[in-house]
């Protein structure tokens, strides 16, 4: 049995020795032509049970301005994202006519492109979407920020839902955001819950880290970060989890024109030989589905590309105002907060400016006839925890662009004890 034995060691040591031969011959560095030399990135420890290299591997190759961190919290969100292919089809196919009008007036602003990402978690691309508490529109505006950030709201326009508009108010927000906080992930933060709300929290923490203020943050803004990193992983690697792009209606091809009368979109789709529903789709924001441009303050209109054998016809509807009742009234709020406000409500107009209650009538002068209106100021002192956008939502007709240039101030960071100059008119 020993003998035996012997002889099979013998032979396996025979065996082994050919075999490393043979591999010196043909080089100690080849590999076979079918072996998947794919590197493995070395993580030093692996923190929750089902960390996933790849998606690690994934979102370091998005990196680009704002950081993509990967931890239990955002693969969770993946999870739920990738699991949603018919939502995520769709949200795909709305991407390719919203992100470019994001991109736009992000990029502008000197805001990172990847933040139209967040659109998804806002909104869905839904430029109806009204949350419960009165949010609205692609980047759910809560009524007093809009207002505070230059968006109109009277009975015939809700610029919250204005795809352009809304998007440069929420460029504006991220920059002034940015500017306070000094981290893109801090300013993300801020749109959800407020600047006031992530300052405490920092305070709190003794951190400016996201992930280590997220315990003293509301709860929803604890999953709205790790959500907004998900989604735009799951955007990008669509078809690594069989999501198929589902089309959307709405037309890529679309020309822009700007109307200095009250037009009804129903005439535009008649002339067109279209769906009004396409018009409705491209201009979400027109309430009446009339267009209320004036002189002064004319109005957009996007339209799918036209044939220019519809020009003449186009330019009798956009050039002779629709019968309406063209009075412009103060839209109440839907805005629980705003709504226990005792300051009287203003709507401003380029021609002219009108203190007005809540659903009084205004009156629109023509050109050259609106009467000159003296421009008064006031002090504020700031105190600790407040905002430039916070400031503006106290006072009727303020904006956050108003106190900056009143006050000769480029970015919104300010500090308690200042005194800002606001504008009253």
């Amino acid at each position: 049995m020993m003998k035996l034995i012997l002889s099979l060691f013998s032979f396996l040591v025979v065996f082994t020795v050919s075999a490393q031969a043979q591999l010196k011959i043909k080089g100690s560095d080849s590999i076979p032509a079918n072996q998947d030399i794919t590197a493995v990135p070395i993580i030093n420890q692996i923190e929750f049970y089902n960390y996933n290299f790849t998606y690690k591997s994934r979102l370091d190759s998005l990196q680009k301005i704002v950081p993509l961190s990967y931890n239990e919290y955002v693969q969770n969100f993946i999870t739920i994202y990738s699991k949603r292919k018919d939502m995520m089809g769709k949200m795909l196919g709305l991407s390719n006519y919203y992100f470019p009008i994001f991109e736009k007036a992000l990029v502008s602003n000197n805001i990172p492109a990847e933040i139209k990402y967040l659109s998804i978690i806002e909104s869905s691309l839904n430029p109806h979407a009204i949350s419960r508490v009165g949010a609205t529109g692609l980047w759910q505006f809560m009524f007093g920020t809009a207002k505070a950030y230059g968006l109109n709201m009277d009975n015939f326009v809700d610029e919250r839902k204005d795809p352009i508009q809304a998007s440069y108010a929420a460029a504006a927000y991220f920059r002034d955001a940015y500017d306070e906080l000094g981290d893109w992930l801090l300013a993300i933060a801020a749109y959800n819950c407020g600047k006031g709300n992530v300052t405490r929290a920092i305070a709190k923490a003794g951190s400016r880290d996201f992930w280590e203020i997220r315990t003293f943050l509301p709860k929803e803004t604890r999953d709205y970060v790790p959500a907004f990193i998900a989604a735009l992983y799951v955007m990008n690697y669509a078809e690594k989890h069989d999501i198929a792009v589902q089309n959307s209606s709405l037309h890529q091809k679309i020309d822009t024109v700007h109307v200095n009368h009250f037009v009804a979109l129903a005439d535009i789709a008649k002339v067109l030989n279209m769906e009004e529903a396409i018009l409705l789709s491209l201009n979400p924001s027109y309430k009446k589905k009339i267009v209320n441009g004036t002189a002064l303050l004319p109005k957009r209109i996007i339209l799918p590309a036209v044939d220019q054998s519809k020009y003449v016809q186009l330019y009798n509807v956009l050039n002779n105002d629709v019968e309406a009742a063209q009075k412009i009234i103060l839209t109440s709020t839907d805005d629980a907060r705003e709504s226990k406000k005792k300051s009287p409500a203003k709507i401003e107009l380029e021609m002219a400016f009108h203190k007005a209650n809540m659903g009084q009538q205004l009156k629109i002068y023509k050109a050259g006839l609106a009467p000159k209106t003296k421009t008064t100021y006031f002090t504020y002192k700031v105190k600790e925890g407040d905002t430039l956008s916070g400031i503006a939502e106290k006072f009727d007709g303020v904006t956050v662009a108003t106190i900056k240039k009143a006050n000769g101030l480029s970015k919104a960071t300010i500090q308690p004890g200042m005194l800002l100059k606001i504008v009253s008119l």
